[in-house]
C-alpha cells in the first residue's frame, strides 16, 4: 500500500479554480490556462492529478471534455477525473483517452445500475466519490442533499465492487481549516476499502496526520486551495511523505 498525493485542478468556465465549501458564488479563479497549472504540478513531482469539470458535476454535461483530454495526452503521469460522469458513454470515453482513474459521484444515488454495471466492468479503475454534508450524501455538484448516510452508500457501492473511494467534507472543502479526520477514518471502517481524503488541507502537517491512518486505509490526500495559496509546497510535502515511508 502507497500514500498518494493529488494535487486538484478543478475546471469551471474554462479556468482552474477553487470553490469555498462547494458554494458556486464562492468561487476563485487561479489560473486562465488549466494546462499549464497540470505540468507545474508534474514538474514538482505530481505522481497522480485530480481533475474535476466543476460544471459537468452541476448539470451533468462535462463541456471542459476537450480540456482533460489534453491534459491526459499530453503529461505522463496518471490522471483521476470526475464530474459528470452519469452514463456508459462518457466513462468509456475517458478511459479510452487514458484516463487511469475515473470518479462517479451523483451517479451512485440516482443510477445505481450504472455503477453496479461499471464496476463490473472496470473495477478499480473507478472510485466512488463520496462527498458529504454532516455525514449525508450530496449530489449534483454539492447541491443537492440526499439524506443518506455516507456509510450506507459506501457499504452498498462495496456490495457492487468498490475498491476506491474519495470522502470529501463539502464544509472543511476550500476553507483550509483542516480535514474532518474522524469523519475520514469512519468511512474506511464502514467500507474496508481505501479512501482519498479530501477537503480542508492545510498544511504539510495535515497530510502527514492523514498518512498516520494508512494502515486503516486512508491511502492518499487531494489538495487544492493550500497548493494555489502557497500553503503547501508540493515538493516539500512529497519528500517529507516519502520519507516517512521509508
Amino acid at each position: 500500500m502507497s500514500f498518494d498525493v493529488y494535487p486538484a485542478i478543478d475546471l469551471r468556465g474554462g479556468k482552474c479554480v477553487r470553490l469555498y465549501q462547494g458554494d458556486y458564488e464562492a468561487e476563485t479563479v487561479y489560473s486562465e490556462d488549466p494546462l499549464t497549472v497540470a505540468r507545474k504540478w508534474v514538474s514538482k513531482g505530481a505522481e497522480w492529478l485530480h481533475v474535476v469539470d466543476l460544471d459537468g458535476a452541476r448539470s451533468g454535461d462535462p463541456i471542459h471534455l476537450p480540456v482533460i483530454k489534453e491534459i491526459t495526452r499530453l503529461l505522463q503521469v496518471p490522471i483521476q477525473v470526475g464530474g459528470g460522469v452519469r452514463d456508459m458513454k462518457r466513462l468509456e470515453q475517458l478511459l479510452q483517452w487514458g484516463v487511469s482513474r475515473v470518479v462517479i459521484g451523483s451517479a451512485a444515488i440516482d443510477h445505481p445500475a450504472f455503477v453496479q454495471e461499471a464496476l463490473g466492468l472496470y473495477g478499480d479503475r473507478i472510485a466512488l466519490g463520496l462527498d458529504a454534508w454532516d455525514g449525508r450524501v450530496a449530489t449534483h455538484g454539492w447541491e443537492e442533499n440526499t439524506g443518506i448516510l455516507v456509510e450506507d452508500v459506501a457499504k452498498k457501492m462495496v456490495g457492487f465492487g468498490a475498491e476506491t473511494f474519495i470522502f470529501t467534507d463539502i464544509s472543511r472543502d476550500g476553507t483550509l481549516h483542516g480535514p474532518n479526520i474522524p469523519a475520514i477514518r469512519n468511512v474506511a471502517f464502514a467500507s474496508g476499502k481505501s479512501v482519498i481524503a479530501s477537503g480542508g488541507v492545510h498544511s504539510v502537517a495535515d497530510m502527514e496526520e492523514l498518512r498516520r491512518h494508512e494502515h486503516e486505509g486512508v491511502t492518499g490526500v487531494i489538495v487544492g486551495k493550500a497548493l494555489y495559496t502557497g500553503d503547501v509546497d508540493l515538493e516539500e510535502a512529497l519528500v517529507k511523505l516519502k520519507g516517512e515511508e521509508g
